[in-house]
């Protein structure tokens, strides 16, 4: 049977398939779960800096850069009792969720800002994380706003929490940055030690008939995957750090797609939530019999044969598909 092994910045992991943040890790027993099920290592929902920094200063910033100082702002917030967990309750489910499995297990920081929310990321590590991911969902709405303001808050806030901590750090970032590459080697440049591509952000949606904004739910669908597909293959082997692809990763064929463009690992989240933890396990036998079907004996042997370092044909992943799609196309 194939070596299904990989290193996600350092950490050994049985296999590629990771569930990412989500409600799926409220709950000790759904962690047990999918680590019975076969995930890889397992990614806690997210710690939020507004759970952390609730005093009106703070507030007052928030609703500054989120949403341009409207009046009725705060009505888009939770309040103190709607999260699941305290933050002091937050770290002891770290605790727990260690004690509980023997993979590695993957604190989230979800923030915009410098401040002292990003000191609990040493708590983190000392309830006994093994890495922490940084998730910073920022909507830069204000004129103001250059692009290098935007890159420099999520340095600095990289830099902040790395002189907290030794455990690795990966970044979540959007696929909104105009000039991804090079803003990718600074964040490494910084002590990035892992790459998540991409978030996938839940945006509004306008009711016609009571005009009004509403927010839901909708998931991914393996469609989606071909934008951090596509990054991913173009990262591959110019960054130093351990690049882990996430949003429309619903099936093993996903998941080799992800391996071939040259991922560490693939997170997966829709999937789980719509058909249940047993898909895991469903997607480890079926990557095992395509790797067999292939003659693959392990994972190192197949990552990174697609990426644009390794593709015989490299404007695969530029301007040149683009063209010669649209040049091809017939109605």
């Amino acid at each position: 049977m194939a070596n299904l092994t990989t290193t996600y910045m350092g950490l050994q992991l049985k296999n590629p398939v990771v569930p990412s943040a989500s409600p799926l890790s409220r709950k000790i027993d759904d962690i047990k779960l999918m680590e019975d099920a076969g995930a890889g290592a397992i990614v806690l929902y997210s710690l939020f800096e507004e759970q952390i920094e609730m005093d009106a200063s703070q507030l007052g910033h928030l609703l500054d850069h989120g949403a341009q100082g409207l009046a009725n702002a705060t009505a888009y917030f939770p309040a103190a009792n709607d999260y699941a967990r305290t933050p002091q309750e937050y770290l002891d489910h770290v605790r727990r969720a260690k004690e509980a499995v023997d993979i590695p297990i993957i604190a989230s920081l979800n923030g915009i800002s410098r401040g002292g929310w990003t000191e609990y990321a040493s708590k983190i590590e000392e309830a006994g994380a093994d890495a922490l991911e940084l998730n910073i969902y920022f909507i830069p709405v204000k004129e103001t706003l250059f692009a290098e303001d935007v890159e420099t808050l999520y340095l600095d806030i990289l830099q902040d929490v790395k002189e907290h901590v030794t455990i690795p750090v990966a970044l979540k970032l959007s696929p909104f940055f105009s000039a991804l590459t090079n803003f990718v080697d600074r964040l490494v440049a910084h002590g990035a030690d892992g790459l998540v591509l991409f978030n996938r952000f839940y945006q509004p949606d306008i009711d016609v008939d009571d005009e009004s904004v509403r927010s839901s739910v909708l998931f991914s669908t393996s469609f989606e995957m071909r934008l951090p597909l596509r990054w991913t293959a173009i990262l591959h082997g110019q960054v130093n750090a351990s690049l882990a692809l996430t949003t429309g990763v619903h099936t093993a064929e996903d998941v080799i797609k992800a391996m071939l463009a040259g991922a560490d690992v693939t997170m997966v989240c829709s999937v789980l939530l719509q058909k249940g933890i047993e898909q895991i396990s469903e997607m480890v036998k079926d990557i095992h019999a395509w790797m067999d079907d292939k003659g693959y004996e392990s994972l190192k042997a197949l990552k990174g044969k697609l990426s644009l370092k390794s593709y015989v044909e490299p404007a695969a992943f530029e301007r040149g598909s683009y063209m010669k799609l649209l040049n091809s196309y017939r109605p």
